[in-house]
């Protein structure tokens, strides 16, 4: 059975686009599109019993996927990552029922390689060769991958300070690579520049439609891991904010098949407290975000200083009865270490920023210990030894052994 996907929708003003047309963002007022499927026709298909036997990657879920000839996709087996019952770790910061989902072991180490298994097969279904990107790093890898495993050609401009594996990488897997002085801005406007002077195609973040699509599968996926029941919330890091983004979307189309109920986890936004600008319009109770100002964090993910996506995650936030909240670089250290003691897991820094979050959010009342709470921890900290490294990590307490 292939796709059902039907249409091209704009987020905001509701304009519809023809999906087997390269499209980018909306054309009448610049915001995100998003996939639109049969969802009825597709619920008549195949049900969650149908998903018994399907290969343990995101392409599971292939009728709510873009892609309408299986021969189009390029896939490195991303998606199905573990779903971890934390119970160590939760008892330390008082959730007993903590979960942890590991993104760090998806292909490229991190949860990067879905949206860019997704974008990467759709733009070679509609004939598009030739792609670029600007990223803080671990996008840039992703993208450099699947390039070269679909025989497309990756173009990827990348701040000079990202992390060094994401260099080396690129270089690896033949990618065209820029380095950028400044952040992910600045590198998005030299990428927009190459796309019109050179004929290459633009997947940034939430500025083409499908990336979100392969990041919508961790909603799929935490359901089916979970017997079909959702978290009570899911605490997530977002920088551009699509995995929040996708997760909602998933959630919407899961009730509209009748796969779960009407009741949704409780989005949680976490940012590095030198880069903050969704938690800032949290707080100002504002549509959009203004960008932030010199921002810095030792998270690459997370230095994002403005995201043509705020609006969807700042809605996803408070429909859901959410809270957006910062951690300091000091604090995402310290909890890269805790989360490797008492979990196993060894979390990059985007990822460690969701357990000093949620121990924030229990200090505060606002997470309770009888609650179910599922941390994402988006990528490996084998990506990351040069900037974890250079932190100190503290050693085990005594209550810890």
């Amino acid at each position: 059975m292939g796709t059902f996907l039907t249409k091209l929708e704009c987020t905001y003003c509701g304009e519809e686009r023809d999906p087997r047309e390269a499209n980018r963002t909306c054309p009448v007022c610049g915001k995100v599109l998003f996939a639109r499927y049969d969802l009825e026709g597709a619920a008549r298909a195949f049900g969650k019993a149908d998903l018994a036997g399907r290969v343990a990657s995101m392409w599971r879920y292939r009728e709510v996927m873009p892609v309408a000839d299986p021969a189009n996709v390029v896939t490195l087996g991303e998606g199905f990552t573990p779903m971890l019952r934390a119970q160590r770790l939760g008892e330390r910061i008082g959730l007993p029922g903590l979960l942890v989902k590991d993104e760090g072991l998806n292909p490229t180490g991190t949860f990067k390689a879905r949206g860019l298994s997704a974008a990467v097969s759709k733009a070679k279904e509609l004939g598009l060769g030739r792609l670029t990107m600007p990223s803080a790093g671990n996008a840039a890898g992703a993208l450099a991958a699947y390039c070269a495993a679909g025989g497309l050609e990756a173009h990827v401009f990348m701040p000079r300070d990202a992390p060094e594996a994401n260099r080396v990488e690129c270089a690896a897997y033949g990618a065209s690579l820029t380095l950028v002085d400044g952040v992910i801005t600045d590198a998005g406007r030299l990428s927009a520049q190459a796309a019109s002077e050179r004929g290459l195609f633009d997947v940034s973040t939430l500025r083409e439609p499908y990336r979100v699509e392969g990041k919508k599968t961790m909603g799929y996926e935490i359901a089916e891991q979970l017997s079909w029941s959702l978290p009570d919330a899911i605490v997530y890091p977002t920088g551009g904010g699509t995995g929040i983004v996708g997760m909602w979307k998933a959630f919407g189309e899961m009730e509209a098949m009748g796969w779960v109920g009407g009741r949704r986890p409780r989005m949680v936004c976490v940012q590095a407290e030198g880069c903050a600008p969704l938690v800032r319009a949290f707080e100002e109770g504002s549509e959009f975000a203004a960008p932030a100002r010199e921002p810095r964090t030792v998270a690459a993910g997370l230095r994002v200083p403005a995201a043509i996506g705020d609006y969807l995650v700042l809605r996803a936030v408070r429909e859901s009865g959410g809270t957006a909240l910062t951690v300091t670089d000091g604090e995402m250290v310290e909890a890269v270490g805790e989360m490797a003691r008492l979990a196993g897991v060894f979390p990059a820094p985007e990822g460690a920023a969701t357990l000093a979050a949620a121990r924030k959010l229990v200090e505060a009342g606002w997470l309770g210990r009888d609650e179910r709470v599922l941390l994402l921890n988006t990528g490996s900290g084998l990506k990351y030894l040069d900037v974890i490294g250079a932190a100190p990590v503290p050693r085990a307490s005594a209550s810890e052994s």
